[in-house]
């Protein structure tokens, strides 16, 4: 594929947090016994008419300001098809005017992501094909569910700027992040409310034309995601190479053979034959309820990021703050390191040692004091953790629980005296070092002395301050 460029976009399906449906008043909730949450408006009876969800549309607008987008006054219309998850034989949807338009998302490592649109629907109802490999072809018979039928939907579409599987991960986990944030969705793919179709081509040169693009329709896991992408870049590279052509098609992705499949033909919009909803106004939000929305707003990842950054004095993009972060454990950071922990070694202990049951949990100046232990050379980093473990279901003070299993700092004299014992005891590897060290290669210095401070931490039963150790390697090295 090195000859090749991907080019990716994304089309994701986001449930609203809302309890009742779009254009009526069936509750929104999910797993509930089949054909439970309707009523006339979401089983197309006749007679019945759609009433605007006014939270829907405000949590519309959140999204929109959440991705930089121009918020404009938007029109709703009938999207024509024939399938039986959807009574009426249409969907309600916003085609040539939506809500949000021209915005942009940027994923944690800087590398901003367009936004052609995010618009507001009404989500289908959910078949479920009895027989054979679970679709229609080979089914024995098939049910419908018309629980989700009429659910708020946003379709956040993005420009074709993504380039890699690795990059289209990390910006469905940055989207998802964006909407559980500013409270627009729960996220959760699992359970459907959050579903991505990927759009994929490829090209020989990023000055050729865009190539044939393919749909993959409705992928529930980032890890389904990549390998989808992946196989079916590989797949039109295969074609292009054997001097045949990609056809423009939707697709299915199987996770079981992990390949796709073709669906149908692509439909152009002229086959849903768009016009506007008859039953609905135009839609045009105050600017002032904008300004109120915008106000209101939470901090967002990004913003959270670069926050936790400059506390810990590190640069982004930095994984282990985007992982922090991402497991909404930087309030919990910050305040640690406002209590007096040392920014990086606090930020270390919740990236790696906090992260299972009860981590978040842990109260911040309880952390700062153990750090302080740590930093102030009472305890090694592994003493520390082994300390911080036990704070997760202890109330005990740090101070208490190192007392207790018998953890005390080694006398700098002895630790000088085993530091100089062991460089002596291996004059070979020694040589070696001072080597690196004139020559100033980095990958030796640190392979031997990683060789050295084992071996005191192992002759120390791991009661040595590493810090001290390697300050003790450097002076050696220095004289």
């Amino acid at each position: 594929m090195s000859e090749w460029e991907t080019v990716i976009g994304l089309e994701v399906h986001a449930e609203l947090a809302t309890e009742t449906k779009m254009f009526s008043g069936a509750p929104n909730k999910f797993g509930s016994e089949p054909n439970t949450n309707v009523d006339p408006v979401s089983l197309g009876l006749p007679g019945s008419l759609p009433v605007l969800n006014e939270k829907a549309v405000e949590l519309a607008i959140r999204l929109g300001i959440a991705l930089n987008c121009d918020i404009r006054p938007s029109v709703f219309s009938r999207k024509n098809y024939f399938y039986p998850d959807m009574p009426k034989d249409y969907q309600v949807s916003q085609y040539d005017e939506p809500i949000n338009i021209d915005g942009f998302l940027e994923l944690p490592d800087g590398t901003r992501i367009g936004i052609e649109r995010a618009h507001l629907e009404e989500d289908t109802g959910k078949s479920t094909h009895v027989g054979g490999d679970g679709r229609i072809t080979g089914a024995q018979y098939s049910l419908v569910d018309y629980n989700r039928a009429g659910v708020p939907l946003l379709e956040i579409v993005s420009r074709p700027d993504l380039r890699s599987a690795a990059d289209a991960r990390a910006y469905v986990a940055e989207l998802r992040a964006i909407l559980v944030a500013a409270e627009v969705s729960d996220g959760k793919m699992e359970e459907g409310s959050l579903r991505v179709d990927a759009n994929v081509s490829v090209r020989r040169s990023p000055d050729d034309p865009f190539g044939t693009r393919c749909e993959i329709k409705n992928l529930n896991s980032l890890r389904s995601l990549g390998r989808a992408i992946e196989y079916e870049a590989n797949r039109q590279i295969d074609l292009l190479e054997a001097g045949e052509s990609v056809r423009q098609e939707t697709r299915h992705w199987d996770e079981n053979d992990g390949r796709t499949h073709t669906m149908r033909v692509k439909e152009e919009a002229d086959d849903y034959r768009y016009f506007p909803e008859p039953d609905l106004v135009p839609l045009d939000p105050d600017r002032e309820w904008i300004e109120q929305i915008r106000a209101a707003m939470p901090v967002l990842p990004a913003e959270r990021r670069t926050r936790l950054a400059a506390a810990a004095g590190v640069e982004l993009p930095h994984d282990g703050v985007t992982l922090v972060v991402e497991r909404g454990q930087d309030e919990q950071a910050l305040a640690a390191v406002n209590a007096g922990g040392d920014p990086a070694r606090v930020l270390v202990h919740i990236e790696q040692n906090l992260a299972g049951d009860g981590g978040a949990d842990l109260a911040p100046g309880r952390l700062a004091a153990l750090v302080a232990l740590e930093t102030g050379g009472t305890l090694t980093p592994t003493q520390a953790k082994e300390v911080l473990a036990e704070m997760l279901t202890s109330d005990a003070a740090p101070e208490e629980i190192a007392a207790a299993k018998g953890f005390e700092a080694m006398d700098t004299g002895d630790l000088t005296a085993l530091v100089d014992g062991i460089i002596d005891g291996h004059p070979d590897e020694w040589a070696q070092l001072a080597e690196a060290h004139a020559a100033d290669d980095q990958k030796k210095l640190k392979k031997l002395s990683g060789f050295f401070t084992g071996q005191v931490m192992r002759q120390s039963q791991g009661k040595a301050n590493g810090k001290l150790v390697a300050d003790r390697i450097q002076e050696r090295l220095q004289t």
